[in-house]
């Protein structure tokens, strides 16, 4: 830890709230904003500021973790975001998923208004890694702001890599959300296929380990679906169903055609569309047949 850097936090959500108490852990000190207060009482023992704008002026670094770019927008250049304060944190740290066009647009007009520098830098691997220090984190932006962010995101993180410039990190995370998504619907299936078949699907992922089959999805996923394991959810639904409308509109912009990918999007859709706030596992329901 770098003696005496202080940290603002803006969202505690089912991410952000395990991230700021690991953080607390390892000893940094953090002063928090969450746009519903409940959240608070989720991470005793930091700082609670009244709006993003305050986090900023008390704090050498902020970092984000909110649910989309309009979140993240609004934090920064909203009536109480962190352009409105007068000094105070140097860099922003965006662990949120927004579209990577976006993260360029709103970096340069941070920089522009305040003279922040900003790291995007997407997380995966759900609560418990959050929690334990074990998330994955693709960093996009200059070196020396990357530099300044690591100490930080290293507490956080098994898997801290620079992957490129500004907006890189976000890319990257699009194609993790498109691996992630095909994968989610990918075990729905196939676990649709096992009970079909009459085998004992609770045994598949132990069958396939260590063949070509295998992956962490087949490991976590699939068991959960199984045993229909989504209360209380790792993950919501809304939160997936938004970053694969993130992977399909990016896809788009590159004129590429990825059937595969946007058949699971519109499959994860069809799910998400009337259940947002349910487990993002739970895609696996609608390959139920109907109880009698």
């Amino acid at each position: 830890m770098t003696a005496n850097l202080r940290i603002g936090f803006v969202g505690i959500g089912i991410m952000g709230a395990p991230m700021v108490r690991r953080l607390m852990a390892k000893g940094w000190q953090l002063a928090v904003w969450n746009l519903e207060p409940e959240r608070y009482a989720e991470v005793p023992g930091a700082t609670v500021m009244d709006s993003p704008a305050a986090v900023r002026a008390a704090s050498d670094i902020v970092i984000f973790c909110v649910l989309h770019g309009d979140a993240v927008e609004e934090c920064c250049f909203g009536p109480h975001g962190l352009a409105r304060a007068q000094g105070g944190a140097s860099l922003l740290i965006d662990t949120s998923t927004i579209n990577p066009d976006r993260t360029l647009m709103l970096a340069e007009r941070l920089a522009r208004e305040t003279g922040m520098g900003w790291v995007d830098a997407p997380i995966s691997g759900g609560p418990a890694a959050a929690a334990d220090g074990q998330l994955t984190i693709m960093m996009g932006g200059s070196q020396s702001d990357v530099a300044t962010a690591r100490p930080v995101l290293a507490d956080l993180s098994a898997n801290l890599t620079h992957i490129g410039g500004l907006g890189a990190g976000q890319t990257t995370k699009i194609i993790n959300q498109a691996i992630v998504g095909v994968g989610y619907v990918l075990m729905a299936e196939v676990l649709a296929l096992a009970e079909a078949s009459g085998i004992d699907a609770s045994r598949l992922p132990a069958a396939l380990a260590g063949g070509m089959a295998d992956s962490t999805v087949l490991k976590r996923i699939y068991p959960q679906q199984q045993a229909r394991d989504y209360d209380p959810p790792r993950g919501y639904a809304r939160q997936l169903d938004k970053d694969l409308k993130n992977v399909m509109a990016f896809v788009g912009g590159l004129g590429l055609d990825l059937p595969l990918v946007a058949r699971a999007a519109a499959r994860y859709h069809d799910f998400a569309g009337t259940n947002e706030m349910a487990d993002s596992a739970a895609v696996a329901r609608l390959y139920e047949c109907p109880r009698s």
